[in-house]
């Protein structure tokens, strides 16, 4: 497994955890690390033994605080292209996980303030463990800019449209408490339980067919924006991938024979 100098990167089983690794700026991210962060998350796209991705921060001051505006600006000074920088043989992706074509679940560890685009690599996961100090914002107005990272498309469809612009237009600050109150969360733990909670959730999930699982992400994610019955039509052809696999054999196999099943994702 390649070093990475922003980017804490290993697998264990089948959890591949991720760990946003520049603390001294609060785990912002620039054009270096996100190219790191592209390549870790396509690893594990591309990995048929990583089932889970578990994504946090370095340190208990940030999940992550978003662009590094003065990483930009000091490049923008010295007359450097981002579009450059970022160039590789592969799509770069902020956050690793913002743009990400991914069937396989992702859980943040949200262990502290989850700003502009650390708040939107939130919103990209499937699942959010945040610890009891974390708080949320999308300030990007605040400084002429605006969440261009799916902030302003996600956030509406996971919360109320009310709640959601409330937030978009005034930059303002999201307890943990509150963004489980209004499901944005789905717990809230002491941070040092923060990892071993993000840990269960996973153990939790690989107890079912991680074929199951991949389909019925991708399935949920592609209906989101069609009706319940152009939805169901459309999962017909993946339902034929689930129904000539291994894993839809073992699933009630093991169920007469009351054993836990042998998930091979095949």
């Amino acid at each position: 497994m390649a070093n990475y100098q922003y980017v804490l990167y290993e697998k264990k089983g089948h959890i591949a955890s991720v760990t946003i690794n520049r603390p001294e700026v609060m785990n912002a991210l620039h054009a270096d690390a996100n190219i790191e962060l592209s390549e870790v998350f396509t690893d594990f796209k591309e990995d048929d033994n990583a089932w889970i991705a578990i994504l946090t921060g370095a340190g208990e001051r940030a999940f992550s605080a978003g662009n590094d505006l003065k990483a930009t600006a000091v490049a923008t000074a010295r007359g450097e292209s981002m579009a450059a920088r970022a160039a590789t043989d592969r799509p770069v992706y902020f956050g690793g996980v913002v743009g990400l074509q991914c069937n396989k679940p992702v859980i943040a560890a949200v262990n502290g303030v989850a700003a502009g685009g650390g708040f939107e690599i939130a919103l990209a996961c499937d699942l959010i463990i945040a610890a009891e100090h974390a708080r949320f914002a999308l300030p990007e107005p605040r400084v002429g800019l605006v969440a261009g990272a799916g902030g302003m498309h996600r956030l509406p469809k996971q919360l109320p449209l009310k709640l959601a612009m409330g937030l978009l237009l005034t930059g303002k600050w999201l307890s943990a408490q509150d963004a489980a109150r209004y499901g944005l969360v789905n717990e809230v733990v002491p941070a040092k339980q923060l990892m071993a909670t993000a840990e269960r959730w996973a153990s939790e999930i690989l107890e079912s067919s991680p074929l199951s699982v991949r389909l019925t992400k991708e399935s949920v994610m592609a209906g989101l924006a069609l009706s319940v019955e152009e939805a169901m039509a459309a999962d017909r052809e993946r339902m034929q991938v689930l129904l000539s696999s291994q894993d839809f054999r073992e699933g009630p196999a093991a169920f007469a024979e009351k054993r836990k099943p042998n998930w091979t994702g095949r």
